[in-house]
């Protein structure tokens, strides 16, 4: 285990009027623009610009799934994109991924996945996974995108749906990269209210509990790291997690940790399981932030362990997705 020395502010781009926002480290593609802080559960909606477009994507009930939408440009196949919405986003969330994409010449697809995780649709219900499915369907059917380069990306809640569509999904998908991820709502339920008790009434909402008491069964089956594995887990997942979570931000990083732990030692990799000795000193930032392992972009790295399917990066921040990072180190596993 090593540490980072950088602490950089996060701050983020506004892109004009667009209703877009571009993480810190993209901001050097647009240094006119002026810095505002990314909220990571953002529940701001506002008009799309072109080209994205807004679609309906059909459901096997005959019911349709609004999502946004962006084709890449005509000519050979280009890679996929699958932006998750955060806790209580839906579809019309603002986006940081979404220009970065744009800018590589890319597919891209937003769903609602049945927006907010505060009903009982929600929450990763089997409805939620079918709901992405369709939507990486609906973009195949575009005709316009790179079967074998497929990604799913999401943060916080929409890290968390990211871990259950990796669990269930019936696609093949090259990489899911979960940023800042809830993997045990049991445990989240008692940790949120120390951050914000919506976060408790929305998984109350979502269990069919009664009377304030959390029907924990439930919980469990709406928790990734709970569901049983399946008999092949799929290609790669990589996991993210900002040091700072838990203590300034709403997820702590046991979260990550546990749920990483877990695909390692199913995949036979216990030596690369983090130890509780390691665990306890990156959950309680009892670290020398002068040592790192690496970076992701301009953050430095503290902890890092790869078995090849998985992977784990505990880096110098909160509560939050890099995007620039996040859509260089996908086109780098592209070739691009």
């Amino acid at each position: 285990m090593k540490l980072n020395t950088l602490t950089c502010a996060v701050a983020a781009v506004a892109i004009g009027a667009t209703g877009f926002f571009v993480g810190r480290d993209a901001s050097t593609l647009l240094p006119s623009l002026s810095l505002q802080l990314y909220q990571w559960d953002s529940e701001a909606s506002d008009t799309w610009p072109s080209p994205f477009v807004r679609v309906e994507i059909s459901r096997a009930d005959k019911t349709t799934q609004p999502a946004y939408y962006l084709s890449a440009p005509q000519g050979d196949p280009k890679p996929l994109v699958v932006s998750l919405h955060t806790w209580s986003g839906d579809y019309t969330q603002h986006d940081p991924l979404a220009p970065l994409i744009q800018q590589a010449g890319w597919n891209y697809i937003h769903p609602n996945a049945q927006g907010p995780n505060n009903t009982p649709n929600a929450c990763l219900s089997d409805r939620v996974i079918h709901d992405i499915d369709d939507a990486i369907q609906f973009a195949l059917d575009q005709g316009h995108v790179d079967a074998k380069n497929i990604f799913v990306v999401g943060a916080s809640g929409g890290g968390y749906t990211a871990l259950g569509a990796y669990l269930r999904s019936r696609h093949t998908v090259r990489a899911y990269l979960a940023w800042v991820p809830i993997s045990n709502l049991l445990a989240w339920f008692h940790q949120a209210p120390y951050h914000n008790e919506q976060y408790a009434n929305d998984i109350l909402a979502c269990t069919d509990s009664r009377n304030g008491t959390l029907n924990e069964d439930e919980a469990k089956r709406r928790s990734p790291l709970y569901w049983p594995l399946p008999d092949k887990l799929p290609q790669r997942i990589e996991l993210y997690a900002g040091i700072d979570d838990g203590h300034t931000g709403a997820v702590p990083i046991s979260h990550t940790i546990n749920f990483y732990n877990r695909i390692a030692g199913a995949l036979g990799h216990d030596q690369n399981r983090v130890t509780e000795a390691a665990a306890t000193q990156l959950l309680t930032r009892a670290i020398d932030r002068t040592l790192t392992v690496g970076v992701l972009g301009d953050r430095g790295v503290f902890y890092q362990q790869d078995t090849g399917p998985v992977s784990l990066s505990i880096f110098d921040g909160g509560h939050e997705l890099l995007p620039a990072y996040s859509v260089a180190r996908m086109r780098g596993m592209v070739g691009e």
